[in-house]
């Protein structure tokens, strides 16, 4: 077995940065990527076991169905890297098909990160796996002193792509392009436009749970900035923006309220929400666009039940 964990620790001085930045908008918003402290991300992995989420298995069983002719299309690699890997669940399809010699995995949870990683290389010991525990979006750059030598395959499923807008999709994309270097390629899933019903069903559970996810994010503010929201006195508000053709997620302060975070005061009005998440839906050619305009060539596609999976990178 080869196994190798760096921590890239992201500094608390970014957390308080962005939180105090975000809270004096107008807007107020907080990136989504602080949504994942270990709370977050045991919450997160309930929210893709709900019924009214059915991505994540729409996505696993169109891998399952269509996982010969993918691998066909991809062809050999020598490494596969999966920003965002979380529980690295999703990637052991690909081992089983691609058979490469290196797997480099990252997320911004670097210890969960690592227990995963660590299981997933004692199922494959032929296999290098590399965890890399870092903000990706702030410091992929720093992921390239680790990526061996050969053809890459750049590997981002489960629609976290829609995280972003548009634009700072296609900048996103741009890095992959540099990362995975000029014969690598990228596979990538993503979920299409859709009936607003559905999709607003899926973030607004019976259970509870993306509701107890988005809430969790003001309790780890208490936790770690010394902050004093009271959880009771927000909120989950999630929905569909047909317009902008995304989710918006939201925490909505059900009351005229002070709160302190890092030592200084911020006023929510009755009703005023803070944005704590977007999740963009797209058309397969939306897409596409978005991808080519970023350096990726378009070489396959694939979509079952509302969700699509696309592969990009020059033709041999």
């Amino acid at each position: 077995m080869s196994f190798t964990f760096k921590n890239f620790p992201a500094d608390r001085d970014d957390l308080r940065s962005d939180v105090l930045a975000g809270l004096a908008a107008c807007p107020k918003s907080i990136p989504p990527k602080y949504f994942y402290d270990e709370a977050g991300c045991r919450l997160f992995e309930s929210i893709c076991a709900q019924p009214e989420y059915v991505l994540t298995r729409t996505e696993g069983a169109l891998l399952r169905a269509r996982l010969g002719d993918i691998a066909a299309a991809i062809g050999a690699v020598d490494c596969i890297v999966e920003p965002g890997a979380g529980e690295c669940a999703k990637v052991r399809l690909l081992l089983q098909a691609l058979h490469p010699s290196h797997l480099v995995v990252l997320d911004i949870a670097g210890g969960p990160l690592a227990a995963a990683a660590e299981s997933l290389s004692r199922d494959h010991p032929g296999l290098a796996v590399t965890a890399l525990g870092m903000d990706f979006i702030r410091d992929l750059d720093a992921a390239a002193p680790h990526l061996p030598e050969g053809r890459r395959l750049i590997y981002y499923p489960g629609s976290s792509i829609g995280n972003f807008a548009p634009d700072a999709a296609a900048t996103l994309l741009t890095r992959f392009r540099r990362l995975a270097g000029t014969a690598g390629q990228l596979l990538i899933g993503f979920d299409l436009k859709k009936d607003p019903l559905q999709l607003h069903a899926a973030y607004n559970d019976a259970a509870g749970v993306t509701a107890a996810f988005n809430l969790n994010l003001l309790e780890r503010l208490n936790r770690e900035l010394d902050a004093d929201f009271d959880t009771s006195r927000f909120r989950h508000y999630a929905f569909y923006n047909p317009t902008a053709g995304r989710i918006e997620m939201h925490l909505a302060s059900l009351a005229a309220q002070d709160v302190s975070v890092a030592g200084q005061r911020f006023h929510f009005a009755l009703g005023e929400t803070l944005h704590t998440e977007n999740s963009y839906k797209f058309r397969r050619d939306e897409f596409s666009a978005i991808a080519t305009n970023a350096g990726w060539p378009l070489k396959a596609e694939w979509e079952l039940d509302g969700f699509a999976v696309q592969l990009y990178g020059n033709v041999d």
